[in-house]
């Protein structure tokens, strides 16, 4: 019977998963390498090897309502899309709200994970950690969960650039990056344009002399700004949205495009990529363009190679005096603690039933948890897979043979490779609604939409036609939670809360009585008119009018 859980790693993930043991009666222990918690959303003034990390202007791309925990609404007036320092605040109520801290011991490094000698039987793992004071300590758990992330190696592909090595400026990877201080009046090449690589150009643009963002494929670029100012994300963003993106793929790619395209020419601004926007997480950012029409920043190809001080792109063009090049290339993957068979990769991609569940153990008491992409928050996948994983660690979901489960992630995987653009770095999107609700389905939390519409039409609609937030897994089935309705109902009320910071009275409505009496004399005179016009000489009336009655 499984009972005593390690969770690897106080980050979104770790919190959260510390949580839903405690749901399902399990006695966790959070081992948390630094000093406190948060991960990646814990802004560090010195980067610290092994632990993601964040600069110091990172805003989240998601809005806070669609960023929330299922059972824990962020405060009203928390801003839609958090700085760093509230989702951190933000992680910290959760972790009191939930009584999550006492299960954490910081300072503990794990150094490795392995299976015990009598595994086969008691699926037990014995674990090497080591404390702050650099004592090596062995503990025995039951089963372990790992949320240790996928942004803590960066990647610096500087084989692909040749010539990089006798550069005469210096040049770092996006994770060693703060901020734009010390690069005031520098020439800056950025190399890449994923979410971070747009963020420090446009950081850095302030300052410098000039940017220059370097893309080999381009992206679609959007605004966390949607219609009348409401966060993109909850905008076209309901349940019957994302069914109708998988009825009609092609249509909605356009119609999505087209409104992009809208707000800039995406060809014009030199971004258009060669691929649809749901294939690749698109850049969010609502200055870019800004930067780009005021020349601040200039986008350029790929870069071919670096001599001395110049750097010259694959379309021939060459760029001297270059003073720093960042390299926002994203990151590898790993985890160096668990044994090598746990880490064999197929086709690039870990062989994780349902990106969770290794699929080669004996006994399923392994899981990893918040290793995985899709088009918004990881928050919420990351909570659905910890909700599931616990309960297959607690033997109430039953997984397939191994044969089954190998045959799943192959054709899991074929799905994933038709609809996204993966690679050795990135092999992990997922469709956020298919994937979430086949997950909760096991679980006994996806909400059953007829029977609300019989129920309760007015959450039924919310549910189905209103923004895809996580309350919904938390209307039924173990983890309910009694507050899940009126999380939903009041969702809209807490996006406007922080936009109130000085309340503009709303017009008092015109009277339309003077205008109802315009009109009625006109009609009159247009009337008159065109009887005079009728029944006159012209002799009399020499008024041409420049129309016909």
């Amino acid at each position: 019977m499984v009972q005593k859980v390690l969770v690897i790693g106080a980050g979104i993930s770790g919190l959260t998963s510390i949580k839903a043991c405690l749901e399902e009666g399990l006695e966790p222990t959070c081992f948390e390498s630094s000093h406190d918690l948060g991960g990646l959303w814990r802004f560090k003034e010195k980067p610290e090897p092994g632990r993601a990390n964040i600069y110091n202007s990172v805003v989240m791309n998601s809005s806070k309502e669609m960023t929330a925990f299922s059972d824990f609404p962020p405060p009203a007036e928390l801003p839609n899309n958090m700085h760093h320092s509230d989702v951190l605040q933000y992680l910290r109520l959760y972790t009191q709200t939930f009584n999550l801290l006492p299960h954490i011991r910081f300072q503990m490094m794990v150094v490795s994970v392995r299976q015990r000698p009598d595994f086969a039987t008691t699926g037990q793992w014995e674990v090497e950690a080591e404390s702050g004071q650099g004592q090596r300590e062995t503990h025995v758990f039951d089963a372990v969960i790992v949320c240790t992330g996928h942004y803590t190696y960066p990647h610096l592909p500087l084989k692909d650039f040749p010539g990089i090595e006798s550069f005469d400026g210096t040049y770092f990877h996006s994770w060693d990056y703060r901020g734009a201080e010390g690069l005031q009046g520098k020439r800056v090449v950025v190399i890449g344009i994923g979410n971070s690589g747009g963020d420090i150009a446009v950081d850095i643009s302030r300052v410098a002399e000039k940017v220059w963002l370097s893309s080999r494929k381009g992206t679609w670029v959007i605004s966390r700004l949607g219609q009348g100012g409401i966060p993109f994300d909850l905008i076209d963003s309901s349940r019957l949205d994302m069914m109708l993106y998988r009825l009609f793929p092609s249509w909605i790619n356009k119609m999505l495009e087209k409104k992009l395209n809208k707000a800039f020419c995406h060809q014009l601004y030199g971004l258009k990529p060669n691929f649809g926007f749901f294939a690749k997480i698109p850049l969010m950012n609502d200055d870019l363009p800004a930067r780009i029409i005021s020349g601040r920043v200039q986008v350029k190809s790929n870069v071919k190679e670096f001599r001395g001080s110049s750097v010259v792109f694959v379309d021939g063009s060459i760029l001297d005096k270059v003073d720093v090049v960042v390299f926002a290339t994203g990151y590898d993957y790993g985890f160096p603690f668990l044994p090598p068979d746990l880490q064999v990769k197929c086709d690039h991609r870990l062989r994780l039933y349902k990106h969770v569940i290794p699929a080669s153990l004996t006994r399923p008491t392994l899981a990893v948890v918040g290793f995985i992409s899709g088009l918004g928050a990881i928050s919420r996948l990351a909570e659905m897979q910890a909700r599931w994983a616990t309960r297959v660690l607690k033997g109430l979901v039953t997984l397939p043979s191994e044969e089954a489960m190998m045959k799943d992630i192959k054709k899991d995987t074929d799905a994933m490779n038709e609809w996204f653009l993966c690679s050795g770095l990135n092999p992990l999107y997922v469709d956020v609604l298919s994937y979430t609700d086949c997950l909760a389905e096991q679980v006994g939390a996806r909400p059953n939409i007829p029977w609300l519409f019989l129920t309760d039409p007015k959450l039924a609609l919310n549910v189905f036609l209103g923004p895809y937030t996580p309350y919904q897994y938390r209307l039924t089935g173990p983890g309910k939670w009694v507050g899940a309705r009126q999380a939903i109902l009041s969702q809209w009320d807490r996006v406007l809360q922080p936009f109130r910071t000085r309340v503009v009275p709303e017009p008092e409505p015109r009277s339309t009585h003077g205008l109802s009496i315009i009109v009625v004399l006109s009609g009159a005179a247009l009337l008159c008119c065109f009887f005079i016009s009728k029944h006159s000489s012209s002799s009399v009336f020499p008024l041409k009018f420049p129309f016909k009655f």
